[in-house]
């Protein structure tokens, strides 16, 4: 346990470092056991790198679609939604700690007290403007390995999703204008100009309308 003990010692002195080499790659299991919710790092080869401090339009948009989804699956009673505090694993050496994930009630026992054992059914990650195109093409790659049905980046920049749907490979819908709809979610979907607006729509009226069923 020396090790892990170490690395964790460097976590919190130093929070500057991006990157944290063991002297052997850690496994996924070591991984959850070291790191909790208050560290924001995934597992990238048996490394734990430390995610970027996100941005306070990248936080409103998360707590908004958070927010939204879970209050969206409780009332409909169709799963659960985490937030970017919950690690899935990848393989024995990679995990990631997605935005927004949901699993159909159907799949909960993929849900564990220390992560997600399993592909979510839908995760969605807010594509910032000083996010990389190369960690996205990985993250992307990552989720696609596990067979995630259904995955949305979220661009703040380019405003506009892109949504990854699991049919015979993988098809991809990018919409910058009208309506996203999840196939996995029953009944949701979101006017992309939601996503992009200052301030934020009111998380209860999006609510009451996606219940009503209309489409405005």
């Amino acid at each position: 346990m020396a090790q892990p003990l170490a690395i964790k010692k460097l976590v919190e002195m130093r929070h500057e470092q991006k990157v944290l080499v063991p002297l052997s790659p850690l496994t996924f299991e070591e991984f959850v056991d070291m790191f909790g919710e208050d560290d924001d790092v995934e597992l990238i080869n048996g490394v734990v790198v430390k995610k970027m401090a996100a941005r306070i339009p990248h936080e409103d948009l998360f707590g908004w679609l958070y927010t939204l989804l879970r209050l969206y699956a409780k009332r409909k009673d169709l799963g659960i939604v985490l937030g970017s505090r919950a690690a899935v694993k990848i393989t024995e050496h990679r995990g990631r700690l997605p935005d927004v994930l949901f699993v159909r009630k159907e799949k909960k026992s993929i849900v564990k007290e220390k992560g997600i054992y399993g592909a979510p059914d839908l995760v969605i990650e807010i594509v910032s403007p000083r996010d990389r195109p190369t960690d996205i093409v990985a993250l992307e790659a990552d989720y696609r390995s596990i067979g995630v049905s259904e995955v949305w980046f979220i661009d703040q920049k380019l405003k506009r999703v892109r949504v990854l749907r699991k049919k015979d490979g993988y098809q991809e819908e990018v919409i910058s204008k009208g309506i996203v709809c999840s196939e996995i979610v029953e009944g949701f979907w979101l006017k992309v100009e939601w996503l992009f607006a200052k301030p934020l729509p009111l998380e209860l009226d999006i609510l009451n309308q996606l219940l009503g069923g209309e489409r405005g």
